[in-house]
């Protein structure tokens, strides 16, 4: 996924200096194909090849070059999830979601994972028939926890709308639940987090989509990735018009629901109510 983020930003810099693929080819004293499949992330450049390609391609800012070569070295490394058994696409996501600079989701039915309790993971591992294995369940509390813990400690920019039923409804553990609500009261008052509740009453718009994930790279607001849960992997986007429909969702969903102060007394009455 490094590759193919770097390879893409590589192209878009190449055709901005209108260059071709065998003019940077010559210019790195490789082939047009290495070039391409570069571009099209199916290998991973090395550092003193992006070096040179940011040299052609007449690149001045050194932030620009430093994350861009920081890809190249990156590209090839083991994540620290390595080793986990995960579903089809989830090391990829961790993967993007470990870069991510600003994350933003929509959740009607659960809380976002990254702002889960290890105990309400659990819960939700007991009402998958999918998961049968202890070892298996504990894995994912883990791994969870484990990303977590790596996206507070980075410091990524996280938007989250919740629909009321995630906080509302049962559980059958009354003191998973307390604890839950506790700590996303807690998480609402990071300065990097926005947590807010789109109410039951926006009915339309609770069902106009199903839960979603997209990400931001490098500093930028606009999002690159989409990503959402199926039943048996994540699926991720990448296509721009597919990103604009996500990112137009997320703007009506956000409007919609209560304000930052709003949505944590929510949470709170949401909390005294639990019996």
């Amino acid at each position: 996924m490094r590759s193919r983020r770097l390879g893409s930003a590589l192209r878009r810099l190449r055709e901005a200096a209108r260059l071709d693929q065998q003019q940077a080819a010559e210019y790195i004293g490789g082939s047009k194909a290495k070039i391409s499949r570069v571009e099209a992330g199916q290998v991973a450049a090395r550092p003193g090849d992006v070096r040179l390609l940011l040299e052609l391609y007449g690149v001045q800012d050194p932030d620009v070059s430093r994350h861009l070569e920081q890809l190249a070295r990156d590209s090839n490394k083991r994540g620290w999830w390595w080793g986990y058994p995960l579903p089809d696409g989830t090391s990829d996501y961790i993967a993007l979601e470990a870069d991510a600079t600003c994350i933003r989701t929509w959740q009607p039915l659960l809380v976002p994972g990254l702002l889960q309790t290890a105990g309400y993971t659990r819960e939700l591992i007991k009402g998958n028939s999918e998961i049968v294995d202890p070892d298996a369940a504990e894995h994912i509390v883990t791994v969870r926890q484990e990303r977590r813990h790596r996206f507070e400690k980075a410091g990524t920019r996280f938007a989250a709308v919740i629909g009321e039923e995630a906080l509302t409804a049962s559980i059958p553990s009354a003191e998973v639940h307390r604890e839950q609500l506790a700590d996303l009261l807690t998480a609402s008052r990071s300065p990097n987090l926005s947590i807010q509740v789109l109410p039951a009453s926006e009915w339309r718009l609770t069902r106009c989509s199903p839960s979603f994930v997209m990400l931001s790279f490098d500093g930028e607001w606009a999002p690159t990735v989409a990503a959402q849960d199926t039943f048996r992997n994540i699926a991720l986007a990448e296509e721009s018009e597919v990103i604009s429909s996500y990112a137009h969702t997320f703007e009506t969903l956000r409007t919609a629901a209560l304000g930052l102060e709003q949505s944590a007394e929510f949470i709170r009455s949401a909390m005294a109510a639990i019996s």
